[in-house]
């Protein structure tokens, strides 16, 4: 049995490097777990937008798939850019052989606004995905997709994710306030309570891939163990650090820098329950 945890990232690709595959494999890199990764579809992006998608067949998701579950074991798993039906149709099939923590990151607009996702694959993910994941993580607009009313406030936020959990199936719900001002606050709900996950905003445009490299460190906190709870507040840390020395690459929104939790290690105020 292996001493390092195996983890798999079922998302599109970055050839910028600072999103999907590539954010998720550098963070499970950093955290100190086995990446593994099947690609759904190849992005032609950058920090400016999205230039062109080419989703790949059908048989070859599958395969790819088949071929890390026929050889290794998966302790956590997360998805990312699920740009259709029938793609969501194979990945999950795959759900229950898994067996292991499923972190399901709604990619539905990327940082610079172009769609990634069909309009019926939305309405898939609520019925079928949903109901299938440990924990969902999407942002305001994505949320609000989700439970399809519009989200302005902190309280607004907080509904939204004990209504993902209650009304869709989640097996829990972090919703991110990074579109609101003011501090940074997340509110992750587990069915049983509601968690408090502030930071301070930074000043800063290069937030290129930011949602693949928290639901990334998740799955990596989770397959090492760690409760739901802590493993969000630990990856909120890691991920805040990596926004706190983004790197100011690209014409457009530059990339995180997943470096810098090993120079720096923000301390987050939470909820007593998670110092307990």
């Amino acid at each position: 049995m292996s001493l390092v945890p195996s983890v798999l990232t079922i998302a599109g690709t970055d050839p910028s490097g600072g999103a999907g595959i590539q954010a998720d494999l550098k963070t499970f890199q950093e955290l100190k777990v086995y990446g593994m990764s099947a690609i759904t579809t190849v992005v032609a992006q950058n920090t400016t937008g999205v230039q062109d998608v080419h989703h790949l067949p059908l048989s070859m998701i599958n395969n790819q798939l088949q071929s890390v579950l026929s050889d290794i074991p998966v302790h956590a798993f997360k998805t990312g850019m699920i740009a259709t039906v029938e793609m969501m149709q194979v990945i999950l099939k795959y759900i229950p052989n898994f067996d292991a923590p499923f972190v399901l990151d709604p990619v539905m607009v990327a940082t610079s606004g172009d769609p990634l996702i069909a309009e019926d694959a939305r309405e898939y993910l609520r019925t079928h995905l949903l109901p299938e994941t440990t924990i969902v993580t999407p942002n305001i607009p994505e949320a609000a997709c989700i439970i399809q009313q519009e989200i302005h406030t902190l309280d607004d936020m907080k509904a939204a994710a004990v209504e993902i959990v209650t009304k869709y199936g989640a097996g829990a719900a972090l919703v991110k306030g990074g579109h609101l001002t003011g501090d940074a606050i997340d509110f992750l709900y587990d069915g049983d309570r509601i968690y408090t996950y502030p930071a301070k905003r930074v000043a800063t445009n290069n937030t290129h891939g930011t949602g693949c490299t928290l639901s990334a460190a998740i799955t990596a906190y989770l397959a090492k163990g760690l409760s739901l709870p802590k493993a969000v507040e630990k990856a909120k840390n890691y991920v805040t650090a990596a926004i706190q020395h983004a790197f100011d690459l690209g014409h457009g929104s530059g990339p995180t820098n997943h470096w810098a939790p090993r120079m720096v290690a923000p301390t987050l105020h939470s909820n007593d329950e998670l110092r307990q």
